[in-house]
């Protein structure tokens, strides 16, 4: 049992390969049957089996997450350790969950209809429950795979359920083989299932969703690189913001330039009097400025993680002057637990630094805000893994958005997988979309992303870069953009219902 468990976990680990920076999109499409066929053979304990499995699945993909624990949380190794198997052994909780609903109410030769709507079910659970933590989640490895023409027609969770269906039917024709049966049928049924809908997405892949409009807006990024240690240093406000103003100076002839996440260090409050000189400065050479700051409401006592646009706001009209508290401006709506909220403070906090950290104590904004206004662009904004929840992103996308606009500050992850990561997730919200992304981060990724998710132009990590492309604007609308998730949730439920009256119609018999 020791060993089985061992090989599951190592099974399962090995998805991590299946994103990036590896990039190996054919992973799941050999671990997953793999995995399929041992949960098929078993005929107890597949609910241990699969957590074994899935425990491994989070322990190496989300690993990075040990990098900000140990290295910024103040925790002894073995604490930092305890932490991260806790929170992988939650997460592990979901496909478990899946795998033990679908053995428990259903035959095996009918997993295939029933699999993808429990696994859609729980990673809508994964992706809510306590905030929700919707990261891994398997759709994101078909970004350059055949499946990945699904995505501005599905989605990445409609994908991923597209990617249960094909993996588990090869996994049960692994286990038709295994006991000879009629398995040459069976296995070119499940081997066709997965031939249309890579087939399909291959040949969706060459549709143009949305098209260039024809107008073009220089964007320029700056990646200060400030080092997590120092980022919160009183005596660092100043030498940060001067960094940013000079790295900046050259480019003021950009139609847009972009700052990461809470790039000026100083709460809004305080920082008043250098954002009416930025303000003054963009508006005199006919740009905009975009970013990250805190602001605290005294009178509330209420935080805010913000994006603020400085400078010209309508294109060719005269702005109004910076003000604080101006109505341009995001605030931050899915905080990070722990990072950015800390679930029964009043409690945790006493117990580690981890639960004290600066800035851990923000207030949430509203879920449907304001496009930013930039010189003429609309720009729907999501701070930090606000962007790896799509359906907040598209309730936030307007008629005339122009563009998704994400800043993060992955310092806290140093050189590992994480930022990368988090990368392709917003690649995969571009292509959903159909629109370009601008991601500027604090010490990398940096990117632009084209509105078919293809990197055009990335800065390099932890280093001190000012990246300018020229962005293409783009008409139209995807399918995913116009109708969401419910294509997919009507699929799959349709397919419940048919294995669910298969199954009922053979009992009968």
């Amino acid at each position: 049992m020791w060993l089985k468990g061992i090989s599951l976990f190592v099974l399962g680990a090995s998805l991590t390969f299946a994103f990036a920076p590896f990039n190996a999109w054919w992973m799941p499409f050999i671990v997953l049957p793999i995995w399929f066929f041992v949960q098929a053979t078993l005929t107890e304990h597949s609910f241990k089996t699969a957590w074994l499995f899935s425990f491994g699945y989070f322990a190496a993909g989300i690993s990075w997450i040990h990098v900000s624990i140990a290295d910024h949380g103040g925790l002894p190794l073995i604490a930092s350790i305890g932490m991260m198997a806790i929170l992988c052994a939650y997460l592990a909780l979901f496909p478990s969950i899946a795998i033990w609903l679908t053995n428990r109410y259903f035959a095996k030769q009918y997993w295939p209809f029933s699999l993808p709507l429990f696994w859609l079910a729980l990673e809508f659970a994964r992706a809510h429950f306590m905030t929700g933590f919707p990261w891994l989640s398997i759709g994101y490895s078909q970004l350059n795979g055949p499946l990945g023409g699904w995505l501005p027609i599905i989605g990445e969770i409609g994908v991923s359920a597209v990617l249960i269906l094909i993996t588990v039917n090869l996994g049960l024709t692994l286990k038709l083989i295994q006991e000879q049966l009629s398995w040459r049928i069976n296995g070119l049924q499940s081997v066709s299932v997965g031939v249309i809908f890579c087939v399909s997405g291959l040949v969706l892949n060459l549709i143009s969703w949305t098209q260039p409009s024809g107008e073009i807006k220089r964007v320029t990024m700056v990646q200060g690189n400030i080092e997590q240690t120092i980022r919160w240093l009183p005596e660092q406000d100043s030498p940060t913001m001067q960094k940013y103003w000079n790295l900046t100076s050259g480019h003021w002839d950009s139609d847009l330039i972009i700052w990461p996440e809470a790039a000026i260090p100083k709460l809004e409050i305080a920082a008043t009097d250098y954002l009416e000189l930025l303000d003054e400065k963009a508006t005199q050479t006919d740009t905009a400025l975009i970013t990250g700051i805190v602001d605290v409401n005294y009178s509330t006592q209420k935080i805010y993680n913000n994006l603020v646009s400085l400078g010209n706001d309508e294109l060719g009209q005269n702005s109004i002057p910076y003000t604080y508290g101006h109505k341009n401006r995001f605030a931050k709506h899915h905080l990070l637990p722990i990072g950015e909220f800390v679930p029964f403070e009043s409690i945790l906090r006493k117990l580690a630094p981890i639960f004290d950290l600066p800035m851990s104590s923000f207030t949430r904004g509203d879920y449907v805000q304001a496009n930013l206004v930039a010189n003429g662009m609309k720009l729907a904004p999501a701070i930090c893994f606000e962007i790896a929840f799509p359906n907040q992103i598209r309730a936030n996308l307007n008629d005339n958005t122009d563009a998704i606009i994400t800043v993060s500050n992955d310092a806290w992850f140093g050189d590992s997988h994480g930022p990368h990561q988090h990368l392709e997730i917003a690649q995969i919200r571009a292509k959903e979309f159909g629109l370009p992304v601008l991601r500027s981060t604090n010490t990398g990724v940096t990117a632009f992303v084209d509105h078919r998710g293809i990197i055009s132009a990335i800065a390099p990590q932890f280093e001190d870069t000012v990246l300018t492309q020229d962005v293409r604007l783009v008409n139209g609308k995807t399918p995913y953009r116009e109708l969401g998730n419910w294509p997919s949730y009507l699929f799959f439920f349709v397919l419940f219902i048919i294995g669910a009256l298969l199954q009922r119609k053979v009992k009968i018999k």
